[in-house]
């Protein structure tokens, strides 16, 4: 069995219907339909797919998207749920964000008789939302830290979003595993991505601690929450000359990939998902709906896949990453 076939195939043992729901192909007509999108943002590699993802997916099936990019800025995401609530499409998908935030208008939609649908957003409002299993990506990213390492040593860990839930999901899990690692110890205070210019800030800051912690075994790894962090990180390490430093994210952008896969690059793992998939899959999901399917599952989980040292190749094929 491939390995591509291999992820599937667990997939839909672990998650039945869900996971059939992410590959099926009897997903009914949008013709006529008006599908209004909100995203948080669209400059990362995952944002950008999972949107694009979407943006096809309504062209496809005959329908008009009424899309809106807030540029990573909470008030003008809230600004434009609200002006496709007064557009009164037919349904409304939300992607990302901060949840705190978002709930009070992501109500709003529902309260205006707008069926909700989400992408990596967890709401009591939404009918469904499209994501990976953030649970287990975060259990297995930091179990194979833990081995990596060896159950001991200092790591740093980027924790700038915890409001956003799948942000929080992964440092909880992260968190949950290193009880039984009681070897390990994460540095505080801990470090804060940010965006804009996360890549810059995650390199300077490594390179500061890389110079409070100047000795070999000082620090054993880095993690963060998503995999643009990682890229600044492992370039810091790499610069430092501290190649014992390994670096560990989530999402697996094709340069993140391609760093794991180099066996001199510090990155060691990275949990790749599938954007433009989960994007799809969302925008399937409001078809099934709005043609009167209405017991769909609360989430729909698209396969993702941890890729080490030792799958990098093979993920990267498996990933339609390999050029």
């Amino acid at each position: 069995m491939s390995f591509k076939a291999r992820i599937l195939a667990g997939l839909v043992f672990a998650f039945g219907f869900a996971a059939t729901t992410a590959y099926a192909d009897d997903v009914p007509s949008l013709k006529g339909k008006r599908i209004g999108i909100t995203v948080i943002g669209t400059e990362h590699y995952w944002d950008l797919k999972a949107y694009q993802g979407q943006m096809d997916e309504v062209k496809r099936l005959g329908g008009t998207a009424i899309a809106l990019d807030g540029g990573r800025n909470d008030s003008r995401q809230i600004s434009q749920i609200q002006t496709l609530i007064a557009q009164k499409p037919d349904v409304i998908i939300e992607q990302l964000g901060n949840g705190p935030v978002l709930q009070p208008w992501l109500k709003k939609v529902r309260d205006a008789g707008i069926p909700l649908f989400t992408v990596d957003t967890i709401s009591p409002h939404s009918i469904n939302d499209t994501t990976s299993d953030n649970f287990g990506i975060g259990e297995k990213l930091a179990l194979q830290l833990a081995s990596d390492i060896h159950g001991k040593g200092n790591i740093l860990v980027f924790n700038g979003f915890y409001s956003v839930p799948v942000c929080a999901i992964r440092y909880d899990e992260l968190k949950l595993v290193l009880k039984a690692f009681p070897d390990i110890k994460i540095i505080t205070p801990e470090l804060r991505d940010v965006i804009p210019n996360t890549v810059q800030n995650a390199y300077s800051q490594v390179t500061d601690m890389l110079s409070k912690y100047p000795n070999k075994g000082d620090i054993a790894a880095v993690w963060s929450a998503w995999d643009v962090p990682q890229v600044g990180a492992t370039q810091a390490i790499v610069a430092a000359k501290r190649p014992e430093v390994r670096t560990y994210g989530v999402d697996g952008s094709p340069d993140v990939v391609k760093m794991v896969k180099d066996p001199a690059s510090p990155a060691s793992a990275v949990a790749a998902q599938q954007p433009y998939l989960i994007g799809k899959t969302a925008v399937d999901n409001a078809a099934r709906y709005l043609a009167g399917n209405h017991d769909l599952p609360p989430y729909t989980f698209v396969p993702s896949v941890l890729v080490t040292k030792e799958n990098a190749a093979e993920a990267e094929k498996a990933l339609g990453q390999a050029s």
